[in-house]
């Protein structure tokens, strides 16, 4: 299956706005391609100035679908953009964010990070009412329901939708006038505020504000609803105050290591995690030796912590794409080198700890094991840096049903023995909380625990 090559988790969205600058498509592309391990599926950017919209949206990679051609389209002196991995509704053009409408409020756009759990019986509520869809995305609904929404403008209109909205979401949208970001008040996906020249910035990670060299001013706080237009930025918190679940995978393999997340380090968090691994599942071995790229991190903290030397002796292809031919059974066999390969003489005769950030389905990390083997490892300690996942996740991310998932039908000694390792261990619940430095009562262990902090689709927390 194409699906075993990539057993990870899927990524989210990334978002990026900027306001006041001339050159706003330009810089929202740049934010966009920073953004881009979020979601490569689709892509797209609306901006204006001041009076119309103009936009650009298309299924690919930011550097293929807003290139030079594309962006000389693009007028004005804000924007918003949207990168997009799809975690609800299809996957076709129809579905590219940001989406933008013309209603009695004006011209809206709006692109979104999250999921919003009770969108199809909101859809289904809006179509009874004579509501017309294009798309199958949850976030055409607050679309819908801004048009339909009592305010005197457009900013009313989105306060009145936003507060009756549950899920988790980080928003940007844009008018004529303004470019408002909001999220969610328990703060389950990521948005920071920064400031390129007299630009205002809005993003999903910081590591988008290190590539055009902007400040990084704060994070925007759950709850937050920030209004950027000519006259500078305005705070309010229109919701009604909850309790926080910031989504704590964020800092286990979602974000880039160079991003702040959560006010946060990504990089610190996964070194420590890596350490607090060692300090956990000590073993007597060789050389440690990370899954790349998202177990660099760790496997370097474990490494620190244990004594035991670190090799980078597994060499990712970066350029594996998300779909291609699937081979004959005949071929089949190559597996999991079409995206890593081991380098044998760091490998041979010596006992090998393995250190990824995560175990999904189990099936790329057997391959994997038995690719360490088959370069001549003695023996093969599997590290992970998280606890076992053993719960889908209904706030954004895109996870396989719970039963495909390893840890919810096989304990950590079946799952050792079927993916062939001699040990296994996982990172404890409080050593990964203790790592990233965020406590349990603020962030979002559902993956792991399945204590849900919302009411999902069925009306149930499990």
């Amino acid at each position: 299956m194409i699906e075993d090559f990539f057993d990870k988790f899927h990524e989210e969205c990334g978002i990026f706005g900027v306001f006041g600058h001339e050159e706003a498509a330009t810089l929202t592309q740049l934010g966009l391609f920073a953004l881009q391990h979020r979601g490569q599926e689709a892509c797209g950017i609306v901006s204006t100035d001041g009076a119309d919209f103009f936009e650009h949206r298309a299924n690919g990679l930011v550097a293929d679908v807003l290139n030079p051609h594309a962006l000389e389209k693009l007028h004005g002196n804000a924007a918003i953009g949207h990168t997009r991995y799809s975690t609800a509704g299809k996957n076709t053009i129809k579905e590219v964010q940001p989406f933008s409408v013309t209603c009695q409020h004006g011209k809206i756009a709006v692109c979104h990070n999250g999921n919003l759990p009770f969108a199809d019986a909101r859809r289904r509520e809006l179509e009874r009412e004579g509501a017309i869809f294009s798309s199958t995305s949850d976030t055409e609904t607050i679309l819908h329901g801004i048009a339909r929404a009592s305010g005197a403008t457009a900013l009313d209109a989105i306060r009145e939708v936003i507060r009756e909205t549950e899920g988790a979401f980080s928003l940007l949208f844009l008018t004529p006038e303004a470019m408002i970001a909001v999220r969610d008040p328990r703060g389950f996906r990521p948005l920071v505020l920064g400031k390129y020249q007299d630009a205002w910035c809005v993003a999903s990670e910081t590591c988008a504000f290190d590539l055009i060299d902007a400040e990084y001013k704060r994070e925007i706080a759950p709850g937050e609803m920030l209004v950027v237009t000519k006259d500078g930025v305005d705070s309010s918190f229109p919701f009604e105050e909850k309790k926080h679940a910031v989504c704590t995978f964020e800092h286990v393999y979602f974000s880039r290591p160079d991003s702040i997340i959560f006010g946060k380090s990504v990089n610190e968090s996964r070194h420590k995690m890596g350490k607090q691994l060692a300090v956990e599942h000590a073993v007597e071995a060789d050389i440690v030796v990370p899954v790349p790229d998202s177990g660099v991190a760790a496997a370097i903290g474990y490494s620190a912590q244990s004594g035991i030397n670190y090799r980078q002796a597994i060499i990712r292809n970066h350029y594996v794409g998300r779909t291609f031919i699937e081979p004959s059974q005949s071929i089949r066999s190559f597996g999991v080198r079409l995206k890593l390969n081991p380098i044998k003489d760091l490998i041979q005769g010596r006992r090998v700890v393995l250190v990824d950030d995560s175990i999904v389905r189990g099936t790329t990390s057997k391959k994997i094991v038995q690719m360490v083997r088959d370069a001549g490892a003695s023996e093969v300690h599997m590290r992970i840096s998280c606890p076992p996942t053993a719960h889908s996740c209904y706030y954004g991310v895109d996870t396989p049903h719970r039963k495909d998932l390893i840890a919810s039908r096989m304990s950590i000694e079946e799952t050792c023995e079927y993916i062939g390792a001699d040990t296994l261990g996982y990172l404890s619940l409080e050593g990964m909380l203790k790592a990233v430095g965020i406590g349990e009562a603020d962030s979002c262990t559902a993956c792991w625990t399945g204590k849900y902090p919302t009411l999902i689709a069925n009306g149930q927390t499990a």
